[in-house]
């Protein structure tokens, strides 16, 4: 699932969308075209607020490394990010996630955060090696009770707990078992989903298995500049294959144990086109295509990977490995964040084919990502077309802006309350296309610990003050509080 760069060799230089925690560029790193203001506001912004069903579920996701923190606290484990983390050089700022935004401590006040604003739904992840310190037996009892307690408040507040069951945090012990290389796994992780299922599963309803494989695959077992840090394409296609493997293979245990659940995952989808009107890039960016959203949509959906790489995954496919993979899903989660443009590179890994320029007027985001609302459109309607109209639920979807300073208790952050209204109108535009759009969970709820670029890179909707952990809504909180105010 080559994410952007020239697979290996040119891992640096090209910016890449995934979830909440994206490829890393900087802006002068990033392919922009000339004349293109970083994080423009588009000229004609849609002046009324967008109007979406009234069971539409609306939220705001997190994950656990990015804003839990407590890294040592009541028997919880490193995960690969703690490892990864502590290697000169891997963290652009050289941070960690040992405190984050302490939201194990804070819980309570985010909880409060997110019922104020009128949000109805939170995506959370929970913390593998919090919940089985060494991957596999003895259950860390106190770690499942950080997330009883989180649930239980919640509820309380009126909020539907939307969980996740891995956003990247493999416990280091199992890393040094083979981690995601070892097929192995996906029994481990089943058990784990079992585990955790088994202890939340009376409260909280609806489970996505994994976050972004495609993203954890290419990152960080290809490029090698997110956890565990490898590289390489033989590397990937064991990663990627053996998450699916796990994520059919944990649907399929849960449901053997109970019928009152709803089983999904999440995938970062993107459309992709040529650069240029080359034929060759035209090729290049079916090749990406492939690479980055039928990787993961063909093996769930249709049970087949996409033919230009079946052979390289047919080295690590055993007996009924599809059957397993291919198991009904009760909704999709989307991350979107927007399109990529492809031109042919013979000899990169990624697909022979690399990033190519943003089309003229095209404005772009503080990591250089494009701005583009209606590629959300064109996901869900493929989605539609093509895979059989999954109930989908917009898991992510936001962006990085350079915010301001709080004054006088405010961030003003007029491009991402654009950004976000556009994104929502495609929401209603979609749903009009017949689309089975369910809900829009924004990432994220808090400014965290942003992967490889550390806390240089501000998403939420609420910041934080990394120093003082204080708390200060944004302008684009107050919008969404808005739209989901009841009717």
């Amino acid at each position: 699932m080559m994410r952007r760069r020239t697979f290996l060799a040119a891992a640096a230089g090209l910016p890449f969308m995934g979830h909440g925690g994206r490829a890393q560029t900087s802006p002068s790193e990033a392919p922009v075209a000339p004349g293109v203001p970083t994080g423009a506001v588009p000229d004609a912004v849609p002046p009324a607020l967008p109007k979406l069903p009234p069971d539409f579920l609306w939220g705001a996701s997190t994950s656990c490394y990015q804003i839990e923190g407590a890294v040592k606290a009541d028997g919880r484990t490193d995960s690969i990010w703690d490892v990864f983390c502590r290697q000169p050089g891997k963290i652009a700022d050289g941070t960690n996630g040992d405190v984050a935004c302490d939201h194990y401590n804070r819980y309570r006040d985010d909880i409060d955060l997110l019922a104020q604003g009128n949000f109805r739904a939170y995506r959370f992840s929970t913390a593998w090696p919090r919940i089985l310190p060494q991957g596999t037996g003895a259950v860390n009892t106190a770690g499942l009770d950080f997330y009883d307690r989180l649930v239980d408040r919640l509820l309380e507040k009126g909020i539907e707990p939307f969980a996740c069951l891995y956003h990247w945090d493999l416990p280091q012990a199992l890393q040094q078992r083979g981690g995601w290389h070892n097929r192995d796994i996906a029994g481990w992780f089943a058990d784990y989903a079992e585990v955790t299922v088994g202890r939340l599963g009376d409260r909280v309803k609806r489970w996505a298995m994994l976050n972004e494989p495609s993203v954890h695959a290419i990152f960080g077992h290809a490029f090698g500049n997110h956890a565990p840090g490898l590289t390489g394409w033989p590397s990937y296609v064991k990663a990627q294959h053996h998450q699916n493997l796990a994520q059919g293979t944990a649907i399929a245990a849960l449901r053997a144990r109970r019928n009152d659940l709803q089983l999904g995952t999440v995938f970062s989808l993107q459309p992709v086109a040529p650069a240029t009107d080359k034929p060759e890039d035209a090729a290049a960016a079916r090749r990406v295509d492939a690479a980055w959203n039928t990787i993961n949509l063909d093996p769930l959906f249709k049970g087949y990977y996409p033919e230009v790489y079946a052979a390289d995954f047919e080295t690590v496919t055993q007996g009924d490995d599809l059957e397993r993979i291919k198991v009904p899903v009760d909704f999709l989660g989307v991350n979107y964040y927007g399109p990529g443009y492809l031109v042919n590179a013979p000899g990169s890994v990624l697909a022979d084919a690399t990033w190519g320029a943003l089309p003229p007027g095209m404005p772009v985001t503080a990591l250089g990502w494009p701005v583009d609302p209606s590629g959300l459109v064109r996901v869900l309607a493929r989605l539609r077309d093509s895979y059989g109209n999954p109930s989908v639920f917009v898991t992510e979807n936001g962006a990085c802006y350079d915010d301001p300073p709080v004054t006088e208790g405010r961030v003003s952050d007029p491009q991402r309350v654009a950004y976000l209204r556009d994104h929502l109108f495609a929401c209603r535009q979609a749903i009009d296309q017949g689309c089975a759009l369910r809900g829009y969970l924004v990432w994220s709820l808090l400014d965290n610990f942003e992967w490889a670029e550390g806390f240089r890179r501000r998403f939420g909707v609420v910041h934080v003050d990394f120093t003082t952990l204080v708390r200060t809504p944004k302008d684009s909180y107050r919008f969404l509080a808005e739209v989901m105010k009841p009717a």
